[in-house]
């Protein structure tokens, strides 16, 4: 596609949380001084963390959990591409797209002076055997209601596994120093908030259902302890809990080996018996990302606390396929859709050099549904070097989740900073 631009043009890859919000940020710092592009294959944003919420209380997520981008984004004078991408060339400025209305199309192309990489990452399902046959998850709206029919037409009250397969996540966040003498960990689960919401909900849904309860479930993890990004505090007092509720518990399975109709084997050698098998999984880089000089040596976009990557500073990433995201959080990701805004605001003569100085220091904000109105509420730094860890359990936590998704939807993605403020002010006041 061949377009001249008379300002600077900022094409943004992904239209889901970090793509439109980052869109929206470079809109609210920048004004009128670029032109933007958002390319995605889809015309709506999921809203993944809900879905649980749906499922749980046998409500079809796919009539409530998208949002249509369009309308939003050209409000704010954002074009926007239905089209998936298929290459990045960094030294031309070019992407090469594919449009996704329909079928057969040939390859576009469209040149950038900044370019913002938020496309995800690709949920590897394909590379657990015997997934699509004996797997569920609740990472979108088929496979929710996949589980959500089997739970209510299908259950015979068997044993329920829930829990991760292991996460590569690849050297491009190596050396990065967020909070003083702090690091970006390794992590051996993508992310963790999903299994812990999943197991205490799942419990309570057989409660209510006199299906079993706690006892019924095991959770596991790859790793030494399960929600390790949530920092040895708030770990410990999950497990004490979840210890007294009844909870299974296994750790360092390694990773999953296969599926089977009867249970789940692991790389460690250790296997479960379960009727129901609640996957959540490696989450990988698409294929054309990697071998960029761009990318790590997983194909995540290396950058720096600024979200720019070091060798190409006009190249910006964040959400899921930025290496500095971990875990794979919505949260950070709206950290460092704000960052970026501020970068290329401060580049357009829009920003001050203060505020465009401010980098990443991730906090890993989670507020998961335990059922029966009640909720979790994680906000936590420790495990990159920060001391602050917080837990709270109740209906407050609850009430924000869903009031979050409301305000998201009726201002089109445009919070602040994911609630963060708002959260912890009310949960904190109210707790205590």
């Amino acid at each position: 596609m061949a377009k001249s631009h008379s300002k600077p043009h900022v094409v943004v890859l992904g239209g889901n949380f970090a793509g439109l919000g980052s869109a929206q940020k470079i809109r609210e710092y920048a004004g009128d001084s670029v032109d933007i592009t958002v390319i995605d294959k889809k015309s709506s944003l999921l809203f993944v963390p809900n879905i649980p919420a749906e499922v749980f209380t046998n409500h079809d997520p796919a009539l409530s959990m998208f949002m249509d981008i369009i309308k939003p984004l050209e409000k704010d004078g954002i074009r926007f591409l239905q089209a998936e991408v298929n290459a990045i060339d960094p030294d031309a400025r070019r992407v090469d797209y594919v449009p996704a209305e329909r079928p057969g199309a040939a390859t576009n192309s469209i040149t950038f002076d900044y370019l913002v990489i938020a496309l995800g990452s690709r949920l590897a399902y394909d590379r657990i055997e015997g997934f699509a046959e004996y797997g569920d998850t609740l990472s979108d709206t088929y496979h929710g209601n996949k589980l959500r029919h089997y739970l209510n037409d299908g259950y015979k009250g068997g044993p329920i596994a829930i829990g991760s397969a292991r996460f590569h996540q690849g050297d491009g966040a190596n050396g990065l120093e967020p909070y003083p003498g702090g690091s970006i960990p390794i992590a051996e689960a993508a992310c963790e908030g999903p299994p812990v919401e999943t197991m205490l909900a799942a419990a309570t849904w057989l409660q209510q259902q006199k299906k079993g309860g706690p006892k019924t479930i095991t959770v596991f993890t790859p790793a030494k302890v399960i929600a390790e990004d949530a920092g040895e505090t708030v770990v410990n007092q999950l497990l004490e809990i979840a210890s007294g509720m009844g909870f299974g518990y296994k750790n360092e399975t390694r990773d999953i080996t296969r599926l089977t109709a009867d249970g789940i084997e692991f790389a460690s050698g250790d296997s479960l018996e379960a009727e129901i098998k609640i996957i959540f999984p490696d989450w990988v880089a698409h294929d054309f990302l990697r071998d960029l000089p761009i990318s790590d040596s997983m194909g995540f976009i290396r950058t720096n606390l600024h979200m720019r990557n070091p060798d190409y500073p006009h190249i910006f990433a964040a959400g899921d396929a930025a290496a500095v995201t971990v875990p794979k959080l919505g949260a950070i990701g709206h950290q460092q859709c704000e960052i970026i805004g501020r970068q290329i605001g401060n580049e357009m003569n829009r920003v001050s050099d203060k505020l465009a100085e401010e980098y990443l220091q991730p906090v890993v904000l989670c507020i998961g549904d335990m059922g029966a109105n009640q909720a979790f509420y994680i906000r936590s730094n420790t495990w990159y070097g920060g001391n602050d860890a917080v837990l709270k359990m109740g209906r407050v936590p609850y009430m924000l989740k869903m009031q979050y998704k409301t305000l998201f939807f009726n201002r089109h993605g445009k919070v602040p900073n994911w609630g963060i403020d708002f959260a912890e002010v009310m949960t904190e006041k109210l707790f205590g």
